[in-house]
Protein backbone atom coordinates (compact mmCIF):
# COMPACT_ATOMS: atom_id res chain seq x y z
CA UNK A 1 0.00 0.00 0.00
CA UNK A 2 1.30 3.43 -0.90
CA UNK A 3 1.07 6.42 1.39
CA UNK A 4 1.57 9.97 0.22
CA UNK A 5 3.02 12.80 2.20
CA UNK A 6 3.94 16.34 1.42
CA UNK A 7 7.50 17.46 1.98
CA UNK A 8 7.55 21.18 2.71
CA UNK A 9 10.63 22.66 1.12
CA UNK A 10 12.83 24.80 3.36
CA UNK A 11 14.06 28.03 1.83
CA UNK A 12 16.30 30.64 3.39
CA UNK A 13 15.27 34.17 2.40
CA UNK A 14 18.56 36.05 2.28
CA UNK A 15 17.34 39.25 3.90
CA UNK A 16 17.56 41.19 7.14
CA UNK A 17 14.59 43.35 6.13
CA UNK A 18 11.54 42.31 8.14
CA UNK A 19 9.21 44.36 5.91
CA UNK A 20 10.31 42.40 2.85
CA UNK A 21 9.92 39.13 4.74
CA UNK A 22 6.35 40.03 5.68
CA UNK A 23 5.44 40.93 2.09
CA UNK A 24 6.93 37.73 0.69
CA UNK A 25 5.31 35.52 3.34
CA UNK A 26 1.93 37.10 2.55
CA UNK A 27 2.23 35.50 -0.92
CA UNK A 28 3.98 32.24 -0.02
CA UNK A 29 1.89 31.49 3.06
CA UNK A 30 2.41 27.96 4.36
CA UNK A 31 3.34 26.46 1.01
CA UNK A 32 7.03 26.52 1.85
CA UNK A 33 9.08 26.80 5.03
CA UNK A 34 10.66 30.23 4.53
CA UNK A 35 13.15 31.45 7.15
CA UNK A 36 15.01 34.75 7.22
CA UNK A 37 18.73 35.07 7.89
CA UNK A 38 18.05 35.85 11.55
CA UNK A 39 15.76 32.84 11.91
CA UNK A 40 18.46 30.68 10.31
CA UNK A 41 21.00 31.98 12.82
CA UNK A 42 23.00 33.86 10.19
CA UNK A 43 24.37 37.25 11.24
CA UNK A 44 25.55 38.65 7.94
CA UNK A 45 25.04 41.88 6.00
CA UNK A 46 25.70 40.90 2.40
CA UNK A 47 27.15 43.68 0.20
CA UNK A 48 25.25 44.95 -2.85
CA UNK A 49 28.20 46.17 -4.95
CA UNK A 50 26.88 45.61 -8.46
CA UNK A 51 25.34 47.87 -11.11
CA UNK A 52 22.19 45.80 -11.66
CA UNK A 53 19.43 44.43 -9.47
CA UNK A 54 19.96 41.01 -11.02
CA UNK A 55 23.64 40.90 -10.05
CA UNK A 56 22.97 42.08 -6.49
CA UNK A 57 20.20 39.51 -6.02
CA UNK A 58 22.49 36.78 -7.35
CA UNK A 59 25.30 37.90 -5.06
CA UNK A 60 23.10 37.52 -1.99
CA UNK A 61 21.54 34.17 -2.88
CA UNK A 62 24.86 32.69 -4.01
CA UNK A 63 26.57 33.82 -0.80
CA UNK A 64 23.96 32.14 1.40
CA UNK A 65 23.81 28.97 -0.69
CA UNK A 66 27.59 28.54 -0.53
CA UNK A 67 27.54 29.22 3.21
CA UNK A 68 24.68 26.88 4.10
CA UNK A 69 24.24 24.48 1.16
CA UNK A 70 20.51 25.13 1.62
CA UNK A 71 18.04 26.15 -1.07
CA UNK A 72 17.55 29.88 -0.82
CA UNK A 73 16.42 33.05 -2.52
CA UNK A 74 17.12 36.75 -2.32
CA UNK A 75 15.56 39.93 -3.63
CA UNK A 76 16.74 43.33 -4.77
CA UNK A 77 14.45 46.24 -5.59
CA UNK A 78 14.97 49.61 -7.22
CA UNK A 79 12.80 52.66 -7.76
CA UNK A 80 13.31 53.90 -11.32
CA UNK A 81 12.19 57.48 -12.04
CA UNK A 82 11.87 58.46 -15.69
CA UNK A 83 12.75 62.14 -15.27
CA UNK A 84 15.91 61.18 -13.38
CA UNK A 85 17.10 58.74 -16.05
CA UNK A 86 16.26 55.73 -13.90
CA UNK A 87 17.57 57.03 -10.57
CA UNK A 88 17.80 55.99 -7.85
CA UNK A 89 17.61 52.50 -9.39
CA UNK A 90 20.06 50.00 -8.00
CA UNK A 91 21.19 52.59 -5.44
CA UNK A 92 17.66 53.08 -4.02
CA UNK A 93 18.45 51.93 -0.47
CA UNK A 94 21.57 54.10 -0.24
CA UNK A 95 20.48 57.02 -2.41
CA UNK A 96 21.30 59.63 0.23
CA UNK A 97 24.12 57.75 1.95
CA UNK A 98 25.29 54.49 3.43
CA UNK A 99 23.06 54.83 6.51
CA UNK A 100 20.06 53.76 4.37
CA UNK A 101 17.77 56.41 5.85
CA UNK A 102 14.27 56.24 4.36
CA UNK A 103 13.60 59.89 5.18
CA UNK A 104 16.86 61.15 3.69
CA UNK A 105 16.35 59.09 0.54
CA UNK A 106 12.85 60.51 0.05
CA UNK A 107 14.06 64.05 0.75
CA UNK A 108 16.77 63.74 -1.92
CA UNK A 109 14.34 62.24 -4.42
CA UNK A 110 11.72 64.97 -3.96
CA UNK A 111 14.35 67.68 -4.14
CA UNK A 112 15.65 66.38 -7.47
CA UNK A 113 12.10 66.07 -8.83
CA UNK A 114 10.91 69.45 -7.58
CA UNK A 115 11.04 71.27 -10.94
CA UNK A 116 10.34 68.28 -13.17
CA UNK A 117 6.76 67.91 -14.46
CA UNK A 118 7.11 64.21 -15.25
CA UNK A 119 6.73 62.24 -12.01
CA UNK A 120 6.40 58.84 -13.71
CA UNK A 121 8.22 56.05 -11.90
CA UNK A 122 8.24 52.32 -11.40
CA UNK A 123 9.40 49.86 -8.79
CA UNK A 124 11.27 46.85 -10.16
CA UNK A 125 12.03 43.77 -8.05
CA UNK A 126 14.27 40.86 -8.99
CA UNK A 127 14.31 37.58 -7.07
CA UNK A 128 17.21 35.15 -7.39
CA UNK A 129 16.35 31.58 -6.42
CA UNK A 130 18.99 28.87 -6.04
CA UNK A 131 17.74 25.29 -5.95
CA UNK A 132 20.36 22.53 -5.79
CA UNK A 133 22.96 24.98 -7.04
CA UNK A 134 20.98 26.16 -10.06
CA UNK A 135 19.71 29.75 -10.29
CA UNK A 136 16.45 31.14 -11.63
CA UNK A 137 15.51 34.83 -11.78
CA UNK A 138 12.04 36.37 -11.46
CA UNK A 139 11.09 39.99 -12.12
CA UNK A 140 8.15 42.06 -10.90
CA UNK A 141 7.30 45.62 -12.00
CA UNK A 142 4.85 48.14 -10.58
CA UNK A 143 4.39 51.37 -12.52
CA UNK A 144 3.08 54.56 -10.95
CA UNK A 145 4.05 58.09 -10.03
CA UNK A 146 5.81 60.08 -7.33
CA UNK A 147 3.91 62.68 -5.29
CA UNK A 148 5.57 65.66 -3.64
CA UNK A 149 4.25 65.15 -0.10
CA UNK A 150 4.54 61.99 1.99
CA UNK A 151 1.27 60.20 2.76
CA UNK A 152 0.83 57.24 5.08
CA UNK A 153 2.98 55.43 7.61
CA UNK A 154 2.71 51.84 6.38
CA UNK A 155 5.37 50.00 4.43
CA UNK A 156 8.93 51.29 4.13
CA UNK A 157 11.36 52.99 1.81
CA UNK A 158 9.71 55.21 -0.80
CA UNK A 159 6.21 53.86 -0.11
CA UNK A 160 4.80 57.16 1.27
CA UNK A 161 5.48 59.03 -2.01
CA UNK A 162 4.58 56.36 -4.58
CA UNK A 163 1.09 55.83 -5.98
CA UNK A 164 0.76 52.75 -8.22
CA UNK A 165 -1.20 52.98 -11.45
CA UNK A 166 -4.88 52.24 -10.84
CA UNK A 167 -4.82 53.33 -7.20
CA UNK A 168 -5.55 56.56 -5.36
CA UNK A 169 -3.43 55.73 -2.31
CA UNK A 170 0.29 55.66 -1.78
CA UNK A 171 1.86 52.36 -0.77
CA UNK A 172 2.35 54.08 2.59
CA UNK A 173 -1.44 54.38 3.01
CA UNK A 174 -2.20 50.78 2.05
CA UNK A 175 -2.60 47.71 4.22
CA UNK A 176 -0.38 44.77 3.36
CA UNK A 177 -3.27 43.08 1.53
CA UNK A 178 -3.93 46.21 -0.51
CA UNK A 179 -0.28 46.65 -1.40
CA UNK A 180 -0.05 43.02 -2.50
CA UNK A 181 -2.60 43.75 -5.24
CA UNK A 182 -0.13 46.09 -6.96
CA UNK A 183 3.31 45.32 -5.58
CA UNK A 184 6.35 44.61 -7.71
CA UNK A 185 7.62 42.32 -4.96
CA UNK A 186 4.33 40.42 -4.91
CA UNK A 187 4.48 39.93 -8.68
CA UNK A 188 8.02 38.57 -8.54
CA UNK A 189 7.09 36.33 -5.60
CA UNK A 190 4.06 34.96 -7.46
CA UNK A 191 6.39 33.92 -10.29
CA UNK A 192 8.71 32.33 -7.73
CA UNK A 193 5.84 30.35 -6.18
CA UNK A 194 4.61 29.18 -9.61
CA UNK A 195 8.11 27.93 -10.39
CA UNK A 196 8.44 26.14 -7.05
CA UNK A 197 5.03 24.53 -7.44
CA UNK A 198 6.31 22.80 -10.57
CA UNK A 199 8.82 20.94 -8.40
CA UNK A 200 7.06 17.68 -7.47
CA UNK A 201 6.20 17.92 -3.74
CA UNK A 202 4.60 14.48 -3.29
CA UNK A 203 6.70 11.45 -2.47
CA UNK A 204 5.71 7.82 -1.98
CA UNK A 205 6.78 5.71 0.96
Amino acid sequence: MFYFYFVVMKLIFATNNQHKAEEVNAIIGGSFNVVTLAQAGIDLDIPEPHDTLEANASEKSRTIYELTNTNCFSEDTGLEVRALNGEPGVKSARYAGEDRSFDKNIEKLLQKLQNKPDKTARFRAVISLIIDGKEALFEGICSGRIIQDKRGTQGFGYDPVFIPDGADKTFGEMSLDEKTMYSHRAKATQKLVAFLNNIEPIKKI
